[in-house]
């Protein structure tokens, strides 16, 4: 049992937490590490740093370089993104079943504006959400309120407990805090240690029951 409100909204991250992201970001992150002379990190080293959207990391690895670094990463990520996108287990029919309960839904990742859509798109996925919001489409990226209030403009709600933020990282938690959303984390990724999310689901089909769906 939860004390979570119902959603009326539902907010999502992206990578990592509806489909799967891990390999293509790992293989442009090294890339573009070992072209910049710099070695490159283990799998927990990654997804313990790159969290952030890349005009908030970049500057912080690269220095001065970032954005030669930045080109570099685009260059590889362009190449794979697609062709190695899976979508994480339950994600779609959790998707559709809130969609047609009639939950606004909408998405807020700190992946590049562009590259979400296409790979929304790619998936069949863009009709279900209301906005999909990623790095660099507001004045600041997550953790900032800026991209959640443009996700939920077309909803005409207020944000509150009964909108749920769902990810799978301590970022995520941020962010719904700084929102006044419901904290959700789905999945238990490493990334999580140390978050303090309302609410800790295994897997999407125990989310489902908790939402009711």
């Amino acid at each position: 049992m939860t004390d979570l409100p119902r959603p009326r909204a539902i907010l999502f991250d992206w990578d990592n937490t509806l489909v799967d992201t891990w390999p293509c970001i790992g293989r442009c992150t090294n890339l573009t590490l070992e072209a910049m002379g710099m070695a490159p990190w283990t799998s927990e080293q990654i997804r313990e740093r790159v969290a952030g959207s890349l005009r908030d990391t970049f500057p912080k690895i690269y220095g001065d370089e970032w954005e030669r670094a930045r080109d570099l990463y685009y260059k590889a990520f362009e190449e794979t993104h697609l062709e190695t996108l899976v979508e994480l287990t339950g994600a779609r029919e959790f998707v559709r079943a809130a969609s047609h309960a009639g939950i606004y839904l909408a998405v807020v990742s700190n992946k590049t504006g562009k590259y979400l859509r296409k790979e929304a798109a790619h998936l069949g996925w863009t009709e279900h959400f209301g906005r999909l919001i990623g790095a660099q489409d507001a004045e600041r990226d997550k953790p900032a309120i800026d991209p959640v209030i443009m996700a939920m403009e077309p909803s005409g709600r207020a944000l509150g407990p009964d909108v749920w933020f769902v990810g799978d990282a301590a970022i995520d938690v941020e962010c719904a805090r700084v929102a006044g959303c419901s904290a959700i984390l789905v999945h238990g990724a490493a990334a999580t240690v140390g978050a303090r999310p309302d609410l800790h689901a295994a897997n999407f089909s125990s989310l489902a029951k908790i939402a009711g769906f």
